[in-house]
């Protein structure tokens, strides 16, 4: 008697942000442990140079989408084209983000409203376009990049503290919604992190970054892999940053902002 043993189709993860930094190395974990991928960057040619590197090293099948995040139409062009091809996503990696230093007052509007776009709006519409499939097929997660800024405020980047805590507040709050379904929401938050972050957003040469041991891209990637297959609805990677949040809690708030304040400085 012949008995015919099928495969199992890969699951596919979608992960924002992916040319570099914590993206790429999450988008390397995933393509290690045999899922293919979508990688959405606004890099096209280190986008697609980590594609081919992907596919070819690891065997997997990786689909490049050049996408910039920050334009208000991008997200359903994603899950249009994705829909049209019959690609199901079933982890979804909104890690797209970043960040302007500077008082507010001075800070640039058009680049301040681009990061809302691509921190908070961009990261919503996915969220909702995606997680309908999941909840109906009964699995599915979805991994949010928040930060340790999440947990106080954030003068000198005012507007990047905000977004962190709102990607926060809203992945605690999917997670509950989504509790017996079968779909779990995590939201990673790292403190500062060894990437060209730092350098785009001008904040290279604050006492933050250059007083802080920063942990390295692959270490925070393998921590937030690990939570999110764990199902955890928060992930803070290191003990000083997880020592930081539970004290900002019962620290008064006008003292917080004023340490974050200073430490937001430039030397």
């Amino acid at each position: 008697m012949n008995t015919t043993h099928q495969r199992q189709p890969k699951k596919t993860a979608l992960i924002t942000g992916a040319a570099n930094g914590i993206g790429y190395e999450l988008a390397y974990i995933f393509a290690l442990n045999g899922y293919n991928l979508v990688l959405v960057d606004r890099m096209a040619e280190k986008l697609a140079e980590v594609a081919n590197k992907f596919q070819d090293e690891l065997g997997i099948s990786v689909k490049a989408i050049v996408k910039d995040l920050s334009i208000k139409t991008s997200p359903e062009e994603i899950f249009t084209e994705l829909q049209q091809e019959f690609i199901k996503v079933d982890v979804l990696v909104n890690n797209a983000g970043f960040g302007i230093h500077g008082l507010f007052n001075e800070t640039n509007l058009n680049t301040e409203l681009e990061m809302l776009q691509v921190n908070l709006v961009c990261l919503t519409h996915l969220t909702k376009l995606f997680l309908k499939d999941m909840v109906k097929q009964g699995e599915g997660k979805v991994l949010n990049l928040s930060s340790a800024a999440a947990f106080q405020p954030g003068p000198l980047m005012a507007v990047y503290f905000a977004t962190k805590a709102y990607i926060l507040s809203f992945s605690q709050a999917l997670a509950s919604e989504l509790e017996g379904t079968g779909v779990t929401v995590t939201a990673l938050c790292p403190g500062p992190t060894e990437s060209a972050f730092h350098e785009r957003t001008g904040i290279a040469g604050a006492k933050q970054v250059e007083n802080n041991n920063m942990m390295d891209a692959a270490t925070v990637a393998k921590i937030g892999y690990r939570a999110l297959m764990e199902g955890k609805t928060v992930a803070i990677p290191g003990f000083k940053n997880r020592l930081l949040a539970e004290i900002v809690r019962f620290t008064p708030r006008n003292l917080v902002t004023k340490i974050v304040k200073n430490m937001q400085e430039i030397k």
